[in-house]
């Protein structure tokens, strides 16, 4: 079923995931189901539950990631979880925006944030990686920190001794999971702001 001649169809696919797209959502996270409702997925959990609410599916394999279309506060978007694990997670956003032609202003990046308890999330317009590799990754491979993000947070590391990485590939206690969907409800909320140009009201409404 994966195979097709040379050429077949596959014009037709390029243009139906070209067509319209507007703004592009994307969602940091690491592949594999060892890692799926880890702290660090906060952002796939973000999309997958956006994806849900919206009724599409994200099985399209492109641009180092998994992708679909949607259609959210009424424009066309392209939701986006790449697969290049969070430390490369720029390789898949600069391959898509480049292709759709969309600058960095209407890409939303939506990542974990360990200074931020669960249930909170930060919306901000631009600014540097505050220390996430993922955003890193991003800012350094398309030289550009003007990406509008959410931030999710994830908590603390509960004890200074604890090693980053093992904290953040930890998975959620019940409570902490139930405050993390209500976050992701106010991220589905705020990206309808977002994209229509209302960064500022998103920050002033949902800002924890």
């Amino acid at each position: 079923m994966f195979f097709r001649r040379k050429g077949e169809k596959e014009h037709t696919q390029l243009n139906d995931i070209n067509s319209g797209i507007e703004y592009i959502i994307v969602g940091l996270g690491n592949p594999g189901r060892q890692y799926a409702g880890t702290r660090h997925n906060a952002g796939f959990i973000t999309i997958d539950s956006l994806a849900e609410k919206l009724g599409v599916k994200i099985d399209r394999i492109k641009f180092k990631a998994v992708c679909c279309q949607a259609t959210v506060g009424g424009k066309r978007v392209l939701l986006l979880k790449p697969q290049t694990f969070m430390n490369n997670s720029g390789e898949a956003v600069v391959q898509a925006t480049k292709f759709y032609k969309i600058p960095p202003e209407r890409t939303i990046i939506i990542f974990d944030d360990i200074s931020l308890e669960p249930g909170q999330l930060r919306i901000r317009r631009k600014g540097s990686d505050g220390g996430q590799k993922g955003m890193r990754s991003i800012i350094y491979l398309s030289g550009s920190d003007a990406y509008p993000r959410i931030k999710m947070g994830v908590g603390a590391k509960p004890n200074p001794s604890w090693d980053l990485a093992d904290w953040v590939l930890s998975g959620f206690k019940k409570d902490e999971a139930e405050k993390l969907m209500s976050a992701v409800d106010k991220a589905h909320a705020a990206l309808e702001l977002m994209v229509n140009g209302g960064i500022d009201m998103a920050m002033n409404k949902f800002n924890s």
